[in-house]
């Protein structure tokens, strides 16, 4: 399963990247507004930087909603490095676009997936990636790890090659469910990513280990 990273923040990108488990990168306009970065240069020119730190697939998000600036805004994006994928919203202008992009062969990330049905349209138009949302399924009181469940059993009963990419992963526990269940990525917070190496054993084991060299030293 691939690890992506979920934020704009370069310093956070980095660690990721340095800790040597980092896929790819996953990104929108409200992750942009939270470091700051608005204006359209602005906006690309801190895409370049996150392709400069991880060579791995780096979703970029289209703002536009109707079909005709869709492609226009995800063709400008797939230029900028051969990293970018173009993350484009599950609506009807959306898919047409993914149909477009996949037949030109630019990479997609259908996002704001929120059923199994989209799911299948997503795959039908050849996305790349599709973006299922966990945590925001679960706030509402349904259970977001049976639709990545499903999406995983339908994709495996048609050979769809569309890969299945949890977002909004929020905690530990959503990850390693997504991983039984076969999610192809997961995109989450970098501190999702660090708590896999937290447990109370090893920090026991590993304390009395250099106690007991400290001992043997002596």
């Amino acid at each position: 399963m691939k690890f992506f990273i979920d934020t704009a923040n370069l310093q956070e990108i980095q660690e990721a990247h340095d800790l040597g488990v980092l896929d790819g990168v996953t990104t929108n306009p409200s992750l942009m507004a939270k470091e700051g970065i608005f204006g359209h240069d602005n906006v690309m020119a801190h895409y370049k930087k996150i392709c400069e730190i991880v060579d791995g697939d780096i979703s970029a998000e289209v703002i536009a909603t109707d079909y005709e600036t869709i492609i226009k805004e995800g063709e400008f994006l797939a230029e900028l490095h051969p990293n970018i994928v173009v993350k484009v919203p599950m609506i009807r202008d959306g898919v047409k676009a993914i149909r477009y992009f996949s037949e030109k062969g630019i990479k997609t990330n259908c996002t704001l997936v929120f059923s199994a049905g989209q799911a299948i349209l997503a795959a039908k138009a050849g996305a790349t990636y599709v973006s299922p949302f966990v945590g925001r399924l679960d706030d509402v009181s349904t259970d977001g790890m049976q639709l990545i469940d499903q999406i995983v059993q339908i994709y495996s009963n048609y050979g769809y090659q569309t890969q299945v990419l949890a977002a909004s992963v929020r905690h530990v526990m959503h990850l390693v469910q997504c991983a039984e269940i076969g999610a192809d990525v997961v995109t989450c917070p970098l501190n999702v990513i660090t708590s896999l190496l937290n447990h109370p054993l090893t920090d026991i084991g590993l304390s009395k280990f250099l106690a007991d060299h400290a001992k043997g030293n002596k």
